[in-house]
């Protein structure tokens, strides 16, 4: 049987990601040639932003300057995108993914198996206060679910700067399918047998990141950075082991825990918008507009999600930094505080 592949998203991590996959399944015999990718259409310059994919096989308002693979199809239908898939990439941000399966169930081959690229958790009423992304997928869409995430600047692999990345799975077959579609010699994949540890890494790591970009505003130097982020990886641990008592401590030693972390607190757009917030004291909500040309900022929101979780179950006070975070996004908090309160 062969795989065909579909691509759930198509912004800047998106169509980075669409030129390894579009790559890729050309140079195995057991992947269809055409990867189709759900674009949100909209107008740029005039045009739709699909019929630019297609024509100039680039993703000028997201990813300007690279080239995708011709085999990569934009599509505007979701359904279309995906109906005759029997692999799911989904690299959306995560407060659209309840919507994009809601659409697609029932839709979509029961041999199908999904990834999620998307980093964050989804506020729910349940014991756990929030449910994983990957959970999301499984649950509406009867199909299992992988979860890819490591340091990962989209621009950065797109321009094929050696990285790695790590692949968690439940299934090892669907483990080595994914990886067989992502691995390039610079773009290196692990995979690993701990979804739940890879994700919450890749969710968790955006608000630490905040705190990376508020010390960076600070001018506080290298030696504060270090510290938020050896007192930020604690906290995910921490967070993931009282939660899921089955992650593994080597997860947070893949590309998706301690690598990942540094890299979004050095670079990305969560760290920058944070230091603008310092330096501007304009809002976060501000700021996303002004800065990300339409892309969402995930710190601030996952933020918001785990402060909702921590405040209901008496925990703000055994994670003082996620918290502090929080406070400085959405209470005007003061950014030293930072330092002060942890």
């Amino acid at each position: 049987m062969t795989e065909k592949v579909a691509l759930i998203g198509s912004g800047n991590w998106g169509s980075a990601v669409a030129k390894i996959v579009g790559g890729n399944v050309q140079k195995f015999d057991h992947f269809q040639n055409e990867v189709k990718m759900w674009v949100f259409e909209e107008q740029v310059d005039g045009q739709n932003l699909t019929e630019i994919i297609n024509t100039k096989h680039e993703n000028v308002k997201y990813l300007p300057g690279i080239k995708l693979p011709e085999n990569i199809v934009a599509c505007p239908d979701l359904i279309k995108t995906c109906e005759d898939a029997t692999m799911l990439v989904f690299v959306v941000p995560h407060q659209f993914v309840a919507s994009v399966c809601k659409q697609l169930k029932g839709k979509i081959s029961p041999k199908c198996k999904a990834i999620s690229l998307i980093k964050g958790v989804d506020v729910e009423e349940n014991d756990n206060g929030f449910r994983l992304i990957t959970d999301m997928i499984q649950d509406s869409l009867g199909i299992r679910a992988c979860m890819l995430s490591g340091a990962n600047i989209a621009t950065e692999v797109a321009e094929e700067r050696f990285c790695e990345t790590t692949i968690g799975y439940r299934n090892r077959e669907d483990g080595e399918l994914f990886e067989a579609i992502f691995h390039t010699p610079t773009f290196r994949v692990n995979i690993v047998e701990d979804v739940v540890g890879v994700e919450l890494c890749g969710a968790l790591k955006n608000i630490i990141a905040i705190g990376g970009g508020l010390v960076d505003g600070l001018k506080l130097g290298d030696n504060t950075k270090a510290a938020i982020i050896r007192i930020g990886l604690y906290e995910m641990r921490k967070f993931a082991k009282m939660f899921y008592a089955d992650v593994k401590d080597e997860t947070f030693f893949e590309s998706c825990g301690v690598a990942d972390l540094v890299t979004t607190c050095a670079g990305g757009r969560n760290r920058k918008v944070a230091e603008a917030h310092v330096t501007t004291g304009k809002s976060f909500d501000q700021l996303e507009k002004e800065m990300l040309g339409g892309q969402k900022l995930q710190g601030t929101s996952t933020a918001k999600d785990m402060y909702g979780i921590l405040s209901k179950k008496g925990l703000c006070k055994e994670f003082p930094l996620m918290t502090t975070i929080y406070r400085i996004c959405y209470e005007d908090l003061p950014p030293i505080r930072i330092v002060e309160d942890i």
